[in-house]
């Protein structure tokens, strides 16, 4: 598929990955996750790719690599670029979409899986006026991974 505009974080055995436009919170999401989940000991958490993030199809799985160039690196709004330790490659169990125009209280069940390259992948839409971390740490939560 090549590279797409996204940031991901693996947390536990999937990876989280966090689509929007530039703006919408794809580093501070990725940031949010890596502090909750890691900083609490909670579950084991790295930063994968931030902003552009390269995905394709291996055995049935949806896998994530960052960018080369970007590997390791991630924007911190105020502080510039920064630099964190990260996995190379993980396999895709949850799609946030931010800013989503079919964000919704009470989803339906077709837009809470995303089709990426022929890979179903469990998916929260987000509105961009709501907070997206509780509902990414309810699904982990609750199994909505997949």
């Amino acid at each position: 598929m090549g590279s797409v505009h996204a940031s991901a974080v693996l947390i536990g055995a999937r990876a989280v990955l966090i689509r929007g436009a530039s703006g919408s919170g794809k580093s501070r999401l990725a940031l949010a996750l890596l502090r909750t989940i890691d900083g609490d000991g909670r579950a084991f958490a790295r930063l994968v790719a931030d902003d552009r993030s390269r995905l394709e199809v291996h055995h049935g799985r949806l896998l994530v690599r960052p960018a080369p160039e970007l590997a390791g690196l991630i924007e911190v709004r105020g502080l510039g670029i920064r630099r964190l330790p990260f996995e190379p490659v993980a396999v895709v169990g949850l799609v946030v979409d931010l800013a989503a125009a079919d964000g919704a209280r009470l989803p339906d069940e077709a837009s809470r899986q995303a089709v990426i390259e022929g890979i179903g992948v469990a998916r929260i839409a987000v509105t961009a006026s709501f907070d997206p971390l509780p509902l990414v740490l309810a699904a982990l939560a609750t199994g909505q991974v997949s």
